[in-house]
């Protein structure tokens, strides 16, 4: 599928039916798989043969889905995980244990800085949080003897922003450990961070590749592109035998596919963190159309802001996606073709003002999601970012004031009436 345009994988990638087979990717709904010889399903155990034999660990419906993520992406390989707080944490635990530290974008989404900066720690990871708009030399202090991967956000949730690729990947590179990037926001649709050096995409497919707010997931994608042999003594998870598959060593195995097949074979084998695969069947609706939608998402996005930027009534207005932006020019680098649909603003009487005007709205809701077909608003210093104290949210960027308004694909004119109704009553 590798010649196909983005467009065409979108729809065409992870599942070719053969003769008489079902056109559209079936659900495999089962728990496991039959064999006929012990013998062989052993061999399957051992990670000696490729097979199914238990949906925890592999199931046809979402290796289908997981390898058209992969496609959209560029990647080698890749995984489903049962939501995107799982990805982001399978992704750093696969290479990291008890003793390790990781180096982190300090604007990254709530969920996420908590997993890091305290979940993780409590087994016995570190992590340092740096300004995303640090200098490469504030960046390189960052590092540890014991640092192991460097992770951001393409676009920060609800930051916006824009991750300097170069800057991060170069840094990572310079201390021999891999670059994490989350690219949900910005998806593979606008963003590519595989051709900006990142080595490894995580993704809450919950949000735009879903599209419906019907099912939560997440998705791991590696380049295969890190050379984890060239630093074999700093990755042993992937370079030593694995006592638990009799001494299995991944990266003579596996080469490319060795981060992967660790990640599946061992952390969801004892964590099991799998996507069903009916959601994998809803995900994979969602993403035939994930190129229009995102097209749609951005042109009502920047047409609010246009909008709410001209309002008397509105401090702020942050979005990369409009000239004067402090992230504009790097997201006309990394992503010119668009970013997301997610805009934040501020009013000028404040915190108050903004909950009065959100419970304000009739068709744009408040709720605990982003991303998909329906507009949607949130206040995360009150909400998704509410374990945060006032210091942390103020490194994450998100000021006391902020709205997070997810700007849906309902015709632009409804969703600027919703807001000038909403402001007129403040």
């Amino acid at each position: 599928m590798s010649n196909y345009k983005i467009e065409t994988k979108c729809i065409q990638s992870g599942y070719e039916p053969g003769n008489g087979e079902p056109r559209v990717l079936p659900i495999y709904q089962s728990t496991t798989f039959k064999y006929n010889s012990s013998e062989q399903m052993g061999r399957l155990f051992d990670l000696e043969e490729n097979g199914y034999f238990y949906t925890r660990l592999q199931n046809p419906t979402n290796d289908a889905v997981a390898a058209k993520i992969c496609d959209l992406e560029g990647g080698y390989a890749a995984m489903l995980t049962s939501s995107g707080q799982a990805a982001s944490f399978y992704a750093v635990m696969n290479i990291c244990e008890a003793g390790d530290h990781i180096v982190c974008a300090s604007a990254v989404y709530g969920g996420t800085y908590n997993l890091y900066a305290h979940t993780i720690r409590k087994m016995g990871v570190e992590a340092t949080f740096v300004d995303p708009d640090c200098t490469e030399e504030e960046l390189d202090a960052a590092f540890q003897e014991n640092t192991k991967a460097v992770f951001g956000e393409s676009i920060a949730n609800p930051a916006l922003v824009v991750l300097d690729f170069e800057k991060f990947a170069h840094a990572a590179h310079a201390h021999g450990v891999p670059f994490i990037v989350d690219n949900t926001f910005a998806t593979p649709i606008n963003c590519r961070p595989f051709e900006w050096g990142a080595d490894i995409v995580t993704h809450s497919t919950t949000k735009y590749m879903d599209g419906h707010a019907s099912c939560v997931g997440g998705a791991i994608v590696d380049s295969g592109n890190f050379d984890w042999e060239a630093y074999a003594g700093k990755f042993p998870g992937l370079t030593t035998p694995d006592e638990t598959y009799h001494g299995i060593v991944y990266t003579e195995r596996f080469g490319k596919g060795a981060y992967i097949t660790k990640a599946t074979a061992q952390l969801m084998r004892d964590l099991g963190s799998i996507q069903s695969p009916q959601n994998a069947f809803l995900l994979n609706v969602g993403l035939e159309t994930l190129h229009l939608r995102v097209e749609r998402h951005c042109e009502n996005a920047k047409k609010a802001a246009e909008y709410l930027q001209n309002h008397e009534k509105v401090a702020w207005v942050n979005t990369p996606a409009l000239p004067g932006d402090k992230y504009y020019d790097l997201a006309q680098k990394y992503m010119p073709n668009g970013t997301c649909g997610v805009i934040t603003f501020g009013l000028k009487g404040g915190r108050d003002a903004a909950v009065r005007m959100m419970d304000a709205l009739q068709m744009i809701a408040i709720v605990t999601h982003v991303a998909d077909a329906r507009s949607c608003v949130l206040h995360p210093a009150s909400h998704t970012h509410r374990q945060m104290n006032d210091q942390e949210l103020k490194e994450a960027g998100v000021q006391p004031d902020l709205i997070r308004f997810s700007v849906g694909i309902e015709n632009a004119e409804d969703i600027i009436a919703d807001l000038q109704q909403a402001l007129d009553q403040v």
